[in-house]
């Protein structure tokens, strides 16, 4: 770390996507079955439901936020 450099807590997040297909009778429904689905280990999703990241810098001891 050079002089001027400052410490920084950078928070990665990691996205994972799947589709899977539930019959009901309207959306909020289908949310819980696929929820209940996924809780009881029905939905494994895993590197290749990779669908992007996300970097989040902090400064320490700071309030300035930074994506990129």
């Amino acid at each position: 770390m050079s002089k001027a450099a400052k410490p920084f807590s950078v928070t990665i997040t990691e996205t994972l996507k799947l589709a899977v297909e539930v019959e009901a009778d309207n959306p909020h429904e289908a949310e819980q079955k696929a929820f209940d689905n996924w809780r009881d280990g029905q939905y494994i999703l895993d590197a290749d439901h990779f669908a992007g990241v996300e970097f989040e810098a902090t400064p320490i001891g700071g309030n300035e936020n930074r994506k990129i």
